[in-house]
């Protein structure tokens, strides 16, 4: 069995994040894990990276975590992939298998609305998870679902409530969704973790992908308290 780890943010990029990126790659390789994906939050959100920098400066240093983990974990066998999480008033969109490149050639993606972020990340072959879309916070003024613009649902997030995630899945059922898993992992430790499971070692972003949208992936919760 592989297990990956498809939400986790990191200290050089997410201003909420603890874990720096090679403390989240050795954290993931101590627990068992193939993989994880580094989804950092965007300009949009919770962003480390200055706002007041040219857009390929600040593209260069969102990166930044990312890279930390992806050398460390080239250099302990664990696969490091990116993502990042765009945000629309509390309500968050995880776009896997685009990268720098991607973000680089459009400049202030960032500002878009929700529904143009996610159309034009998914003409362009990226892969988007609605995250915890039943999270409720303090910030967040309304619960906006989108089962028509994106691919999956993250039906288990070890960060949200029981009943939320049990939301989730009933949403992901109700639509025919694709569902996902994340541990929204900021520490590099936590009392419960998600792991998306495959019977096969993904080496890329595009098989991991691939493994999902074919439903051949497993996802499980797991109470380390």
């Amino acid at each position: 069995m592989y297990k990956y780890e498809m939400h986790c943010h990191t200290a050089e990029s997410s201003k909420c994040g603890v874990a720096t990126g090679a403390e989240m790659a050795d954290f993931y390789k101590s627990m068992g894990y193939s993989g994880l994906v580094i989804s950092d939050h965007f300009f949009n959100g919770n962003c480390a990276v200055p706002s007041n920098l040219p857009w390929n400066e600040r593209v260069e240093l969102f990166f930044a975590g990312y890279e930390a983990a992806k050398k460390r974990g080239d250099e302990i066998g664990l696969s490091v992939f990116f993502a990042w999480e765009n945000s629309y008033a509390g309500t968050d969109f995880i776009v896997y298998g685009l990268g720098k490149e991607w973000l680089l050639a459009h400049e202030y993606c960032d500002l878009l609305p929700a529904k143009k972020h996610i159309e034009i990340a998914r003409n362009s072959g990226g892969f988007v998870v609605q995250a915890h879309p039943f999270r409720e916070r303090g910030y967040i003024e309304m619960i906006r679902l989108m089962p028509r613009d994106v691919d999956a649902v993250e039906a288990i997030n070890a960060a949200n409530a029981d009943i939320a995630n049990e939301m989730a899945e009933i949403y992901a059922d109700k639509y025919g969704l694709i569902k996902t898993c994340g541990t929204d992992n900021h520490h590099g430790k936590g009392a419960k973790l998600t792991a998306l499971e495959l019977d096969f070692e993904a080496k890329s972003i595009e098989e991991l992908i691939d493994a999902i949208k074919q439903n051949k992936h497993r996802n499980s919760l797991v109470n380390l308290s």
